[in-house]
């Protein structure tokens, strides 16, 4: 029966590659990760994933049949018809890398390739913190901040596959830190765990500042995310400014990508995100002020629920879409 067999969920990252197994009800049965071989132009990358899962079925004394299809997501823009990566920096890949036929012919599997944060959108919409809404954004707060849209139960992919790209959407227009893009001013360079260090650490280099977080700076000569937010949480009145500015960036581009789109949910994943109310109480402020009155109240903020399963979760639904079961 078609109930019983799986789908291979691949989340493809610059270091690590998380694969599982996965049910036709979203829920995760086998998962486990092996290192991302990006030397030689990325040659070794689908040919060490299709290893590793031809592995873990010996292991589990299945047979190949019992999957039904791989879905992957990747980094970077993704032609979806063809499954080809446009472009991406950190794989060793050369542009317009064909990741679904390589994949599909060292399997004999169907593949189908999605951008890795519309995955995690998707993940967080079949079987997360969205499931039963079909009108969704997804933010990831992590080293950068990525994004997905889903309308109507779709994904919004754009003419070239770029649509979505939250981070880059210009939070400081003029002035504001360089991005890795290209531009400057990006919510990326304030939202992102990296964003959120380069605010600490510009403030905490000026002697005057004192506190918590300026301590645990003196006896380490760095700072992380989560110590901005942990001496926030013991009253750290700088730790708390930089919150209520990255809250203030957050809140305002939510609340203008809520006027565009009017979603039923604007989910908020990644690491930065396990911040928790702290974070999510000031971008609730930010967004209810800057929304249009009908949106603030029809378009709720919620946490993730998946964490970094929301990836694979995410993968295998694009498999079971295009099969339509």
């Amino acid at each position: 029966m078609v109930s019983e067999q799986w789908i291979a969920g691949v989340d493809l990252g610059g270091t690590t590659t998380k694969i599982a197994f996965i049910n036709l009800n979203g829920e995760i049965l086998h998962k486990w990760e092996i290192p991302t071989d990006n030397s030689n132009e990325g040659q070794n990358i689908t040919k060490n994933i299709a290893n590793a899962i031809n592995q873990k079925l010996a292991d589990l004394n299945e047979q190949k049949t019992k999957l039904i299809g791989i879905g992957m997501g990747a980094p970077g823009p993704i032609d979806y018809e063809t499954g080809v990566v446009l472009n991406v920096v950190n794989l060793g890949w050369k542009d317009n890398f064909p990741l679904q036929d390589s994949l599909h012919s060292l399997t004999s599997l169907p593949v189908v390739i999605e951008n890795d944060a519309n995955c995690a959108a998707l993940g967080e919409m079949w079987n997360g913190a969205g499931k039963g809404a079909r009108d969704i954004v997804c933010v990831t707060l992590g080293t950068g901040v990525g994004g997905g849209v889903i309308a109507n139960g779709d994904i919004v992919r754009g003419i070239n596959g770029a649509a979505g790209e939250i981070g880059h959407i210009t939070s400081i227009p003029f002035g504001g830190a360089p991005c890795n893009c290209g531009k400057s001013g990006c919510l990326e360079t304030i939202a992102s765990a990296t964003g959120i260090v380069r605010l600490a650490k510009d403030e905490l280099l000026k002697a005057e500042t004192q506190g918590q977080l300026a301590v645990i700076f003196a006896a380490n000569g760095s700072v992380t995310a989560k110590d901005v937010f942990d001496s926030a949480r013991n009253g750290d009145e700088f730790a708390q400014q930089i919150i209520q500015e990255v809250g203030f960036h957050l809140g305002f581009v939510l609340a203008n990508i809520a006027n565009t789109l009017n979603p039923e949910m604007i989910v908020l994943g990644g690491g930065v995100s396990r911040a928790g109310d702290i974070l999510l109480d000031k971008v609730n402020t930010n967004f209810s002020n800057f929304a249009f009155s009908a949106v603030k109240e029809s378009t709720t903020l919620a946490l993730a629920t998946l964490g970094n399963d929301a990836g694979v979760i995410g993968a295998a639904w694009l498999i079971k879409n295009k099969l339509n079961l």
